[in-house]
């Protein structure tokens, strides 16, 4: 048998282990669609929104409000948060005897549109307030940011002061994170495409966020959560987020640090930042150091604090606004 042949004949059976291969991964891909529309359809119902749509810039935007009082909670979630109405339910839930609670489910989050809208600072600001004007929910507000949407909140407090009575920082971003921080495009891309094509399906645990685990939802709630999980996993909205939010940070950090009233509740740093706990600590306390009327808690809990300390969290809000 000559070399050439062995070659060809090598070549031959590599070629049909490629095409095997190739044939499995489309098969599973095919069922996997298949799959996730049979269980889409099935959780129709779980899908019906949780709150109010308003029409911001022709889509819908989902505004959930709870609660009466003289002061106004806005809640705006971290990045990539597929359900903030549920993800926070378990601290306001104890604050809405006293205030009026507010969360905004920014466009590809929640039950509001995913859209290909530009996610510069300035539009995501726009969009929040006028979701709000729609809704009819006048301020001055208490931002309650989770995360990513610090910066949001910080720019609130700078372009529109008179709007933001104080900030409540739930482990919320401050400009200097994201001069070290890894974003990972790809990654999320890879999440896109696996919550697309229902492959997250297969991966249950997936679903089990800290708010499902550690929080008070009942289990109702977190076959809702569930189900949006499954809708709302790295939407294409919360990409083009996180491809310009270096450069949100550095126009936040250019206007300084608004002088409002803050309280910052500040984690471990573990739950995927990235950070070691003294760095994580160090970047928030350094960023109010040497400004008035701020202050900050040390807890010793993972990323979304709000998810496991929510009985201190909201005393802690209590005596912060009175």
């Amino acid at each position: 048998m000559s070399k050439a042949y062995r070659t060809k004949r090598t070549l031959r059976k590599l070629l049909k282990v490629v095409l095997i291969i190739a044939a499995i991964i489309i098969l599973f891909v095919i069922t996997s669609l298949v799959r996730h529309k049979i269980c889409s359809s099935r959780e129709k119902d779980l899908l019906t929104p949780l709150g109010e749509l308003v029409e911001v810039n022709g889509h819908n935007m989902n505004i959930y409000t709870e609660g009466e009082g003289d002061k106004t909670l806005v809640f705006l979630s971290g990045g990539g948060t597929c359900s903030p109405i549920l993800d926070f339910k378990s601290l306001y839930s104890l604050l809405s005897n006293e205030y009026k609670i507010v969360v905004v489910e920014k466009f590809g989050y929640g039950f509001s549109d995913v859209v290909e809208e530009k996610r510069d600072i300035d539009t995501i600001l726009s969009e929040t307030r006028m979701a709000l004007d729609q809704a009819e929910i006048q301020g001055p507000y208490v931002l309650c940011p989770h995360s990513l949407s610090g910066l949001e909140a910080l720019y609130w407090a700078q372009k529109y002061p008179d709007e933001v009575e104080a900030i409540v920082g739930l482990d919320m971003a401050v400009p200097a994170y994201y001069d070290e921080m890894d974003i990972s495009i790809p990654m999320m891309k890879l999440g896109h495409y696996g919550a697309v094509w229902g492959i997250t399906r297969w991966i249950p645990s997936l679903a089990e966020s800290d708010a499902i685990k550690y929080g008070t939802l009942s289990e109702k709630e977190k076959e809702i959560y569930r189900a949006v999980f499954y809708q709302r996993t790295a939407t294409e909205t919360m990409i083009d987020e996180a491809k310009v939010v270096k450069d949100n940070a550095n126009i936040v950090k250019e206007n300084g640090i608004p002088q409002v009233p803050m309280l910052l509740f500040i984690s471990n740093g573990s739950g995927g930042t990235g950070f070691t706990k003294e760095k994580w600590r160090s970047i928030p306390e350094n960023y109010i150091s040497g400004h008035n009327n701020t202050s900050y808690i040390e807890l010793d809990c993972p990323h979304y604090v709000h998810d496991y300390k929510y009985q201190e969290i909201s005393q802690e809000i209590r005596n912060f606004i009175k």
